[in-house]
């Protein structure tokens, strides 16, 4: 029986989000899975369920940690806010002015918010020597995106960076805040609120993460060009060759946060009002500053009209997180996603083991998201 694999709580009202929850299981869409729901500072639903395998031998535990890949970006966006609220660079700073190596090849005007909106011309490596090890090699990579000639004239349009990203975003944090994205992280938001996500795993956690099945099938990009091969299509544009282990303790700011559903819905809360739970991080300016868009149109590699701020993504036009025009999120390759709504102040995120092909807008949390707003 499926209601023998799902557990968790739902409010009043929200019985329906449950069965959907368990539907997805019964039709085989997923093996895996979490779905949480916050609401002034509390969850409306936290449901997880299903195997961490696709043997189906060790459930779904309440604490099971999964790779949630561009989500991370949505974290990294708040580190970023952070540094900003602090002073310790304005968005509208270049990134030379923190990182001089960066102005070769005609970057040097390139903002902040340029590089957290996709705007830099980076969407991925073009080296013909570059192998999926050098990735964790920081001094190298560095170097090697600073050397780098853009893909497309940076500022003219966005064109998604999927692994570039964080490697980008911890450069200049890590430059200006003398601490990594991660280090952030964990010193000032998750760690003193107790929030369970990481970038960065110890190695002591990889026993409660959940294994991934990866898409039997590539997404459509439609006729790739230059800056879409380079992003997705290059034999080593991603990490790899060193083994899971030393993937999940490195820290890639764009692409291998893990968590559960419930620590990135109460993550994704600081996007409400600049706190999380009471405990406040952004003041309003700085707030307005995350959320203002930064780029709009039809992105150079991803398939869609995308309205990016600084490193989220605005609700708007494709509403991928409900019908609120004021909302921003983020997904991650295979389905997972977050979000924070500031017209209902809710928060939410949707995790997975069971990879899907679609780039964006999976139909399972979309479903889920749709059963939270009717019973609103």
């Amino acid at each position: 029986m499926t209601s023998d694999i799902i557990y968790g709580e739902v409010a009043r009202g929200f019985e329906t989000v449950r069965e959907v929850f368990a539907g997805h299981f019964e039709s085989g869409e997923e093996i895996g899975a979490g779905f949480c729901i916050y609401k002034d500072g509390a969850p409306l639903v936290d449901l997880w369920g299903g195997h961490q395998d696709r043997q189906k031998t060790k459930p779904w535990e309440q604490d099971t940690l999964i790779g949630v890949f561009s989500c991370t970006k949505y974290i990294t966006a708040l580190v970023a806010a952070l540094c900003v609220e602090r002073g310790e660079f304005s968005y509208d700073d270049t990134v030379a002015r923190h990182w001089p190596d960066f102005a070769q090849q005609g970057k040097g005007d390139v903002t902040i918010a340029q590089l957290l909106s996709h705007q830099a011309g980076l969407s991925g490596i073009t080296d013909t020597e570059w192998v999926a090890s050098d990735w964790f090699d920081l001094e190298k990579l560095e170097a090697t995106l600073a050397a780098q000639k853009p893909l497309f004239a940076p500022g003219s349009v966005s064109g998604y960076h999927p692994v570039t990203f964080g490697p980008l975003a911890n450069a200049v944090i890590r430059r200006a805040s003398g601490r990594t994205i991660g280090q952030i992280l964990r010193e000032e938001i998750a760690g003193p609120l107790g929030i369970d996500f990481h970038l960065g795993l110890p190695e002591a956690e990889h026993g409660r993460c959940a294994d991934l099945r990866k898409p039997s099938a590539m997404a459509d990009f439609g006729e790739p060009n230059a800056a879409t091969k380079a992003a997705f299509f290059n034999k080593h544009g991603s990490p790899g060759g060193r083994g899971i282990t030393l993937w999940r303790e490195t820290e890639f700011g764009g692409s291998n946060g893990h968590g559960t559903a419930k620590s990135l819905a109460r993550l994704a809360q600081m996007v409400l009002d600049g706190a999380i739970e009471g405990t406040s991080f952004l003041s309003p300016d700085t707030l307005a500053a995350l959320t203002k868009t930064r780029v709009s149109g039809m992105n150079l590699v991803l398939p869609f009209d995308l309205n990016i701020a600084a490193g989220l993504m605005k609700n708007t036009p494709n509403h991928f997180y409900g019908p609120s025009d004021d909302c921003f999120g983020h997904s991650g390759w295979g389905g997972s996603c977050l979000w924070a709504d500031r017209e209902t102040e809710l928060s939410g995120a949707y995790v997975m083991n069971k990879m899907s092909n679609h780039l964006l807008g999976d139909p399972r949390p979309r479903a889920l998201i749709e059963a939270v707003y009717a019973a609103l």
